[in-house]
Parts: structure tokens; sequence; C-alpha cells
């Protein structure tokens, strides 16, 4: 229904994904603009940097187009319409993925696509059958990462009814500092998002062994593999705080 409502007026749709697609690109060009002054940050070339830069915003695009919608649930909460969303026969989290389901989303998801297939071919790697794997395992593991932040965020909504920044810091926040090397960050942040908050295993971490570059903790290379793991982790630990929120919802006045 939303995206036959969007798609209504032809011309404004395409004008709105055309202008999507170049402010996100607009992350990138500021990348740019920094390596016209330096040949290197952090000790990563460009073709790596856009490496990193195309995994993140390309799996973060996945997951906004469709559940980047959750971060309006805190307003249905408040005003007591997400009681509409209980009394139909479709999954509620469903529901919230849909709801106002915005295509021109799907300009972010391009826009990343487009600079992760330029850095393929320019980044210098002596491709094997494990590191061509590591890239679509990247991106498949890398939404679900994100998707596990937006749900346990929407479920975070129900306790606090208007968290839609404090979930954006995570979620958004996290896509940017992934487009980053992880040598710009000091350890204990680093740390922090490896074994905390495990955001390291959508790029930094799979990258790092990808590119043949160190990773700034001493850790075995098996860790490199084990995205897909922390990402099934990541969407069960969602899962049951959203089964918790739900069940804690009683309506409006509660």
């Amino acid at each position: 229904m939303w995206i036959r409502a969007g798609m209504i007026y032809r011309t404004s749709f395409v004008v709105t994904i055309f202008g999507n697609l170049m402010l996100s690109g607009l992350d990138f060009v500021g990348i740019l603009l920094m390596f016209s002054q330096v040949d290197s940050l952090g000790g990563w070339t460009l073709p790596e940097v856009a490496f990193l830069y195309g995994l993140s915003v390309t799996a973060f695009g996945i997951t906004d187009l469709l559940l980047g919608s959750s971060q309006v649930l805190g307003a249905r909460i408040r005003d007591g319409s997400f009681d509409t969303l209980l009394v139909r026969p479709v999954p509620v989290l469903a529901q919230v993925g849909a709801d106002q389901f915005p295509l021109r989303r799907f300009g972010r998801v391009v826009q990343g696509s487009l600079v992760l297939g330029w850095a393929l071919f320019a980044v210098d790697v002596d491709w094997s059958a494990p590191k061509v794997l590591l890239v679509p395992v990247m991106l498949v593991s890398g939404a679900a990462i994100f998707g596990a932040l937006f749900v346990a965020g929407a479920a975070f909504q129900f306790l606090a009814q208007d968290a839609a920044e404090v979930q954006s810091a995570f979620t958004y926040g996290g896509t940017t500092m992934l487009q980053r090397p992880p040598t710009l960050f000091g350890t204990d942040l680093v740390r922090g998002v490896t074994f905390v908050l495990p955001l390291a295993f959508v790029n930094w971490l799979p990258a790092s062994y990808v590119l043949g570059r160190p990773y700034p903790l001493d850790l075995p290379t098996w860790v490199t593999f084990m995205s897909p793991v922390v990402a099934g982790v990541c969407c069960a630990l969602a899962g049951l705080a959203w089964r918790a929120g739900l069940g804690s919802y009683r309506s409006t006045g509660s």
C-alpha cells in the first residue's frame, strides 16, 4: 500500500530517490575530500576505506529499508495507534517494518553498492575463495546485526516511549563509525564494539582479513569468520527483547 502511494506521483518519486541517493553520497564525498589532502587514513588507502564504506552503507541500507520505520514506534505507543497493529492477523514486527514504508531509502543501498563495486576492483587484494565468500557473508551478516539493533531499539521504546534518537545513536551512528578504519579509534572503543556491541563484525574484522590489515586487537584468525554466528546471537537476543517489550505493553496510560 505504501509503495503504491509513494509511486502515484512518478516524477516526485524519482526526484526523491535521486535526492536520497545524492544526500547519502555526501558522506563518501567527505572521505574523498580528506584523501585529496592525505595519501592514507589511519594507514588505510582510499580503495580500502571505500571497501569499508561500501560494506557498511550497503548492509545498513538494506536493514534501514526493511526496519527503519521502527523509529516511529514510540509515537504510535504514545498516541495509542499501536493498538491497531495488535488486532490484525499479521506479526506486529512485520507491520512495524512496513509502516509508512519508504521506498526512497533504496537510494542508500544503490549508492553503497556502487562504492563497494568500485572498491572491489580498485583494492589491492590477492583474492582467494575464503576472501571472495566473505564479501556476501559480510553484507548478509551486517544487515542482520543492524536489524538486531533496530529491533532492540524498538523494544526499548516500549519502556522509554520516545527513544528514536537513542536508537539512531547506535544504528545511524554505528554505520557512520564503521565507514572509517578501526585504527582511527581508541583501543577501548574498539574493544567495546568488538565484545560488547559487536558492530566490528559488520565489516572491521572480516574486512581486515580480506585486506590483509592487522586488527587493533590481537585476535585469532578464526574470529574473522564469526560474523554469521554473532549475527545469529544478536538476532536471538533482539527477538527476546522484542517479545519482552511487546508483552509489557499495556496501551496508553500505562
